[in-house]
Formats: C-alpha cells, structure tokens, sequence
C-alpha cells in the first residue's frame, strides 16, 4: 500500500469514527464503484470499534429480502436476529446493509430507523446503488441519512496515468517532429 491509500485509508477511518461518535446518529451509505474496498473498509472498522457486527449481504443472501417486507425497525431487526441467530444490541452492534441496491425496502426502512432506532449503528454499501438511484420508481429517504462516497485507489489511478503516458509521449514527439517540417 502506497502512502497515499494509507492516506486515504485513516481518513475515511476518521470520517466512519467521526459518525460513530455523533450524538444524533444517523444511518450511513457509503458509495463508490466496485472493488475500491466499501465492505472491507467497514468491515475493519466494525471489528476496531464494536463488539458485534451483523452484516447483511443481499447479493449473496436473497432471502434476506424478506426480512424488510416492513419498514418498521423492531421487525426488521427482529427478524435479522432470527436469521442470524444473534443478538443486535444499540450499544455495541454495527448492522451493515451489504449490497443495498439489490433491496430498495432496505434503503426506505434506513429513514425508520433514524426516526426511530437512531442510537443502532446502520451502514449500507452498494457498487450498483449509483444505478438503483437513478430509477424512476426509487426513493432515497433524504434529509434522514448520511453518505460517504468512496473513491478509487491511487495506484488504480497511477496505472490507468502509466497506460496513457506513452501515448502522449508519442503525440508529443509527432508535434514536435511535424513543427520541424512546417515550411511557413
């Protein structure tokens, strides 16, 4: 890991502490393309800052659509707790919504659950969310959760910089060569 996404890595650690230590807490959706680390990140910070973390992983678990058929946060979290057969306790559980985007009745119940479980630590994270946004028939809860957005590594940018340097070396050689033949 280069300095800069250690960097980057504690701010964000900063940030989801930062939120965690808010007095009015409020849920969390961390954005971001694929593969730039939402659920490893949390996932580390669960397991330095809270005893339990319950992670619910829509893509790889379906099932656990039917756990939001209500938007009222006692339910759900009841019905997690039998599905997972843990206990989800305010004062030292993380619930991260995995793969959000694939259970829209997750991300409407996040608005409940600022209303009226806002002492539990809710995260949601999805690659595909940018997408569920953008459908006609979705609804964001706004004004009632928090979002951190979470962008690509430094060395994915330096390698895609290093892919079109030669290319614009070789532009650049191609100028400076037609400038020695320009007659005018």
């Amino acid at each position: 890991m280069d300095k800069g996404d250690e960097f980057m890595r504690r701010d964000i650690e900063i940030d989801l502490i930062s939120w965690k230590n808010q007095k009015d807490l409020y849920p969390l959706i961390i954005r971001g393309a694929r593969q730039v680390g939402k659920s490893y990140i949390v996932e580390q910070f669960a397991k330095n800052n809270f005893e339990n973390l319950v992670t619910a992983n829509f893509e790889l678990q379906p099932r656990l659509k039917d756990c939001f058929t209500s938007l009222d946060p006692a339910e759900i979290i009841n019905k997690l707790q039998i599905f997972f057969g843990v206990k989800i306790n305010e004062e030292n559980t993380l619930l991260f919504l995995d793969e959000i985007q694939e259970c829209p009745r997750a991300i409407s119940a996040l608005r409940y659950f600022r209303e009226q479980r806002s002492g539990l630590p809710v995260i949601g994270a999805g690659s595909l969310l940018e997408f569920a946004m953008k459908d006609e028939d979705f609804k964001m809860p706004v004004g009632r959760i928090q979002f951190l957005y979470l962008s690509a590594p430094r060395k994915a940018r330096r390698l895609q910089s290093v892919k079109i340097r030669p290319i614009q070396s070789l532009t650049s050689r191609i100028e400076q060569n037609s400038k020695c033949f320009d007659v005018n």
